[in-house]
């Protein structure tokens, strides 16, 4: 007896045929049943495959058509990629307008195609990144120590996966075009301790001191005595190991604290990659603190990621699927302002805004590499975290170094100085020329 043949199946054969025709990805579809579709008239690249594992994932896209349905069947692993990343797929998206998709297929064809998918049993996406029951998205209240342990208390060694051996988890400097994450890294650290105009014996403090590197870097080089704080437990650990195993010990001190529990003062005060975690409600309590912390004619470096100004501020803190994908799945309680924002916040709070540098290349091309590094090594990461999770973060690393590539997302490392009431000249601490920091 001849079995009845799966609607859905054909229905999404025939579907897929028809989208590939206008929107031409060049890329091969795998469906549940093990057949594939060309979604195109050729292939564009020699190893992609989308691959679509559950009937049920169409059925929940056509229900609900958002980023957020796309992201949870990529977690649960009924929509996923094989043989590249999201960074291979975005240069093979033709700029067809889904207006024009759906005017050149008809909508009494797509009607019919769409309805045997639409009626179909949707899949329930699981709610858990791993086997441990970590939730997909976690709902903390507020609370920002919580919020870093869930982003930064993974695991050491998922991280050491993808970032550089010293396990610098912020924007990489590239001084050239090149593809060396460690090299790029090293600049970077160097970078920062040069706009710091570092001295020996100088006090520095690291807020957000991530796996200590910058303090390790500033103390071996520089002759800094620096201090760290973070709220994760396993970075804090690791960066101690670190620490004591280059022999500093006595140079470098970390705690385990809120930024504003820290007393001062300090000659110098870096901020690298952690104000994204502070959020609007909390920028005033923010730089009041670091005002206070630091002493004056004291150099601050203000490193955060940037979305563009908009004219209505309303309109800004708008989130767009993208940033609440981000803020819901990777970053918990994380809020991005604009450079606008962070230089009038300086000035407001004592400070005198001296060098702005736009970093938004380079932060594409740290990401992408961070993407192709955890690729290279996703069986081991699932291994460590979870399929689940693993898939979530290929998107998010693949999907920010787009953001960044395209402009919707920036960086800023902005150096200022804490004004002083004595009328001292500040080009003792800030130069007249930055042109010994291009050496």
């Amino acid at each position: 007896m001849q079995s009845t043949p799966d609607k859905r199946l054909v229905a999404a054969r025939a579907l897929l045929a028809d989208i590939g025709k206008v929107y031409d990805l060049g890329l091969p579809v795998v469906l549940w049943d093990g057949s594939q579709v060309m979604l195109g008239a050729e292939r564009r690249h020699p190893t992609l495959r989308l691959h679509i594992r559950d009937a049920g994932a169409l059925s929940s896209l056509l229900r609900r058509p958002k980023l957020d349905t796309i992201l949870k069947l990529h977690a649960a692993g009924a929509v996923d990629l094989s043989g590249g990343t999201l960074l291979d797929l975005a240069p093979l998206r033709p700029k067809v307008k889904p207006k024009a998709l759906i005017k050149a297929i008809g909508m009494g064809r797509l009607a019919a195609l769409g309805l045997p998918l639409l009626l179909g049993k949707g899949v329930q996406a699981g709610q858990r990144f791993d086997g441990a029951g970590r939730p997909l998205s976690l709902q903390s209240g507020g609370d920002s120590s919580a919020d870093i342990q869930f982003h930064y208390d993974l695991s050491n060694e998922f991280y050491q996966l993808f970032l550089d051996e010293r396990m610098v988890y912020t924007c990489a400097y590239f001084a050239e075009d090149h593809g060396d994450l460690a090299r790029a890294q090293a600049d970077k650290l160097e970078m920062i301790c040069r706009k710091l105009r570092l001295q020996p014996g100088e006090r520095l403090l690291d807020i957000g001191c991530g796996w200590g590197a910058l303090l390790i870097h500033a103390a071996q080089h520089h002759g800094a005595i620096g201090h760290g704080v973070t709220l994760s437990v396993a970075q804090r650990d690791l960066a101690l190991e670190r620490i004591t195993a280059a022999g500093l010990a006595d140079k470098i001190t970390i705690d385990l604290i809120s930024y504003e529990a820290v007393t001062g003062p300090y000659d110098k005060i870096a901020s690298i990659g952690m104000f994204e975690h502070v959020g609007f409600a909390g920028h005033e309590a923010y730089f009041s603190t670091v005002s206070r912390l630091l002493k004056p004619g004291g150099l601050y470096l203000h490193h955060a990621i940037t979305r563009r100004g908009r004219v209505d501020l309303t309109k800004f803190k708008r989130k767009k699927p993208e940033y609440e994908a981000m803020t819901r799945y990777i970053f918990p309680g994380g809020e991005v302002d604009h450079i606008g924002h962070s230089a009038a916040m300086l000035e407001q709070h004592g400070f005198e805004v001296h060098d702005v540098e736009g970093w938004r290349a380079h932060y594409a091309r740290t990401t992408a590499l961070w993407c192709e590094r955890l690729a290279a090594r996703r069986s081991e990461a699932e291994a460590l975290v979870g399929a689940e999770r693993t898939r979530i973060w290929l998107a998010y690393l693949g999907g920010v170094s787009l953001a960044f590539s395209r402009g919707s997302l920036s960086i800023f490392q902005t150096v200022a100085s804490k004004r002083r009431r004595d009328g001292h000249d500040l080009s003792l601490n800030v130069p007249w020329s930055r042109g010994d920091l291009y050496r």
